[in-house]
């Protein structure tokens, strides 16, 4: 709204404002404006979530020292979700369709969450909504955000069913599938992160961390995949994305301002969620955070580098499948109980650690260490080809 206020009208009157059109600038003030909210607006949002009892409800399997973190205020998605739409509808371009295609998935998903998270305050139920009904839910929205994306003109046909593949250029090795299949895996990477996301918020700042690592790269790949931005090179002008062999997708730097939104307001939730936390965020969080991470990497042509910026949570949920699975196929009943073999001590993995005796603050920081890592190797992935 800003954007077309400064940039329009008032824009005409007061010459300054127009520095707003530039993509640049709604970056950072996306930026402070989310993490602005975040600040002023937590201490309340916690405080009505005390006044209300809507406290985290403890697994009886899990470690021991999680039974102290029962009763913090959970939901605290919640607040994320406002920040993030508020400060990204203030300063993005409303007619660009690529930002209005990512908000409504991870609004929708972070609906998902808030329903699940009820289920589990109201009814003390730390189920929650059933799994079957969760993913035919996640599947419905992430795939019909494919089939409008892969069947409409939001993006060019040229590159709209291709698959960009790390290390290489795009101009030359690009897979081009089918549109039935890459709306089968769009939605796939889609609701695969909200999943690895929501898998990983087990420990205090434990998934936000990752998640702010995670929109600043997507900041970067967006910004310079859009940018009409031109260098000269050899005597030829060209846009950065042609100069970096990598897809150039009109509009969709316009998701660079709500990278920095996702960004901010990941900073300021991390102020109240750190070690330890005054509030988690609850799965109307996680599977929000990891809707919009899935939705920015197939946008930008970087599904495969997902694995890379996103490879904490993809371990994360590998620990999970593998777990389950082993356990599957090796249970069998021995004196009246169900028993099998394990990979880990506790899945997901970070709880497997726990269960070997490291403090929550260690995993925690180191975890987001090997994040930061991954997510240098997938910026490197831009000259890498």
């Amino acid at each position: 709204m800003l954007f077309h206020l400064f940039y329009g009208s008032l824009g005409d009157r007061v010459r300054w404002l127009r520095v707003f059109g530039y993509t640049s600038s709604r970056i950072l003030a996306a930026a402070i404006t989310a993490l602005l909210l975040s600040f002023i607006l937590g201490p309340w949002f916690i405080e009505k979530l005390k006044a209300r009892q809507i406290g985290e409800t403890i697994r009886t399997d899990g470690p021991e020292t999680h039974k102290k973190k029962a009763g913090t205020p959970t939901m605290g998605g919640s607040l994320i979700l406002f920040c993030l739409a508020v400060s990204t509808l203030l300063w993005c371009d409303l007619r660009n369709q690529f930002v209005w295609l990512t908000l409504m998935v991870t609004v929708a998903f972070g609906a998902i969450g808030f329903a699940d998270d009820y289920i589990k305050v109201a009814k003390k139920n730390k189920k929650g909504l059933s799994g079957k009904i969760r993913l035919i839910l996640e599947f419905a929205i992430a795939g019909g955000a494919m089939a409008y994306l892969f069947y409409s003109s939001t993006m060019s046909p040229e590159i709209r069913l291709q698959f960009q593949l790390p290390f290489t250029d795009f101009r030359h090795t690009a897979l081009e599938l089918p549109a039935w299949l890459y709306v089968i895996v769009g939605s796939f990477v889609v609701v695969g992160a909200a999943n690895a996301v929501n898998f990983t918020d087990g420990l205090d700042g434990l998934a936000i961390g990752p998640s702010i690592m995670n929109a600043g790269t997507f900041l970067v790949f967006a910004y310079i995949a859009g940018t009409t931005a031109t260098i000269v090179v050899k005597g030829q002008e060209q846009t950065i994305a042609e100069y970096l062999h990598v897809a150039h997708i009109n509009g969709v730097e316009e998701l660079a301002v709500f990278c920095a939104a996702l960004f901010g307001t990941g900073i300021g939730f991390l102020w109240y969620n750190t070690y330890p936390a005054q509030v988690f965020m609850g799965d109307v969080g996680a599977l929000a955070l990891g809707g919009a991470i899935g939705m920015l990497a197939v946008l930008t042509k970087n599904e495969l580098v997902l694995l890379i910026v996103g490879g904490l949570f993809v371990v994360e949920a590998l620990s999970v499948i593998i777990q389950t699975g082993v356990f599957k196929a090796t249970k069998r009943i021995e004196n009246g109980k169900v028993v099998g073999k394990r990979v880990f001590a506790m899945a997901p993995i970070h709880h497997h650690y726990e269960k070997r005796g490291w403090d929550e603050p260690k995993i925690i920081v180191r975890f987001w260490l090997v994040s930061a890592l991954l997510a240098l190797i997938a910026l490197g992935t831009l000259k890498l080809r």
